[in-house]
């Protein structure tokens, strides 16, 4: 007997999408960092993902795995890059924040080309991840304050399209039909061409 796996993304992007409009909304001027953003980051952003990434696995979906573990992560090393310094460990050089955010540009702007074999929902949110990054390295290489405001901006709609396309999931699975519309994939994956000529045949 096979067993019907659950999909866990929209858990993982509620996870990502609630925590990066958190930050951003501090990013963007109007609250400081407190420990309910950090909080979120470590359990949420952080656990939660790691965890939806796992249960990709379980599914076989290597894009899920990556995307999930890696942004789980990301928010664990990024709780402990604020946490640390105050616990005595030495705090990042001047500028190196922006190296860190920029490779992590780098491999989201790989995961947004990933991306378009998904539908048009799924893109927006590696876009606009891909767009907050360089935002956020361009402020820390710069420290523009005007350029964290806009990230902060930036990152709220960025957060916002991944609760959207999370809840999509939900209620379109749920309803049986499309509830919130998610778009079509610029691309159709290759291996889906290929049984859809077995199929044919």
């Amino acid at each position: 007997m096979s067993t019907k796996l659950a999909n866990p993304a929209p858990l993982g992007l509620m996870g990502f999408g609630m925590t990066t409009i958190l930050l951003n909304i501090h990013n963007a001027g109007f609250f400081p960092l407190d420990s309910m953003i950090l909080a979120m980051g470590i359990f949420y952003g952080g656990l939660g993902q790691v965890i939806v990434g796992i249960m990709c696995y379980n599914r076989g979906d290597t894009f899920g795995t990556t995307a999930f573990t890696s942004y789980g992560l990301f928010w664990l090393t990024l709780v402990g890059l604020i946490v640390m310094p105050k616990m005595g460990l030495p705090a990042s050089p001047e500028h190196f924040m922006g190296w860190y955010l920029g490779l992590w540009g780098i491999f989201t702007g790989f995961m947004f080309i990933g991306s378009r074999c998904y539908p048009v929902a799924k893109q927006v949110v590696f876009g606009s991840l891909t767009i907050l990054f360089a935002l956020l390295a361009l402020r820390d290489f710069t420290g523009s304050e005007l350029i964290g405001t806009i990230a902060g901006f930036e990152g709220i709609f960025c957060g916002a399209s991944a609760i959207y396309f999370a809840m999509a999931q939900v209620l379109n699975a749920e309803y049986g039909r499309e509830v919130l519309p998610v778009g079509k994939p610029a691309f159709v994956k290759e291996e889906v061409k290929v049984e859809l000529k077995e199929v044919a045949a």
